[in-house]
């Protein structure tokens, strides 16, 4: 489903995803309708603006996943400003992508927020952990991972798959794959998505 305010930018995105063989079941125009329309459809994919009338994308996007945890928000915004992508994801976004982004970008983008992969534009990514390592100080009694979970959260925050991941650390793939789990047990987490967001929110996925 794609939301955005401007008619002739959610039509022609719409229509160029169409033709690309993605499957646009919906569009709206603000917020509230977005909200309403999401729920008939139960789109797999939202592509949300920010900027909108009567419900902000972010408000939207809290009350999308509040009613829909199988839906999953992609940011589509103009603005790079740090404070809208946090918003973004604080709201629940699994990504935030700039309308500067060409097509072949944002369908990928779209197929890979739609497989539960976290997607974030260049730099946008680190503007989150930058603000999230100035703000926050982990808990006394936060979980604890070991150094390779840690190891493996963090290349799992860059977006590398568990196969990948397994080539980079000279791991089997079921290898990778108990890490990912244990620490999602451990952070009672449920998907990769969530633990990704948990990643990039302390800034894991930074280069040392």
């Amino acid at each position: 489903m794609v939301v955005d305010d401007h008619p002739i930018w959610r039509e022609g995105v719409a229509r160029d995803l169409a033709e690309r063989e993605v499957d646009v079941v919906a569009t709206a125009p603000d917020g509230a309708a977005a909200v309403r329309i999401a729920k008939a459809v139960r789109p797999d994919v939202v592509l949300m603006d920010l900027q909108l009338p009567e419900l902000s994308g972010a408000q939207a996007t809290e009350q999308i996943r509040t009613a829909l945890p199988d839906t999953r928000v992609l940011v589509l915004s103009a603005s790079t400003e740090h404070g809208d992508v946090i918003e973004a994801v604080r709201a629940g976004a699994s990504g935030y992508l700039v309308k500067s982004a060409g097509m072949d970008e944002l369908v990928d983008a779209v197929t890979r927020t739609a497989a539960g992969q976290a997607v974030f534009s260049p730099g946008l990514a680190g503007l989150v952990l930058g603000e999230y390592r100035r703000r926050e100080t982990e808990a006394p009694d936060a979980p604890q991972l070991t150094p390779r979970e840690t190891e493996v959260l963090r290349l799992v925050a860059k977006g590398l798959t568990a196969r990948a991941i397994a080539t980079r650390l000279t791991l089997s793939h079921r290898t990778v794959e108990n890490h990912v789990q244990n620490s999602l047990r451990k952070l009672q987490l449920t998907n990769r998505v969530e633990l990704t967001r948990y990643a990039i929110e302390r800034g894991l996925d930074a280069d040392e």
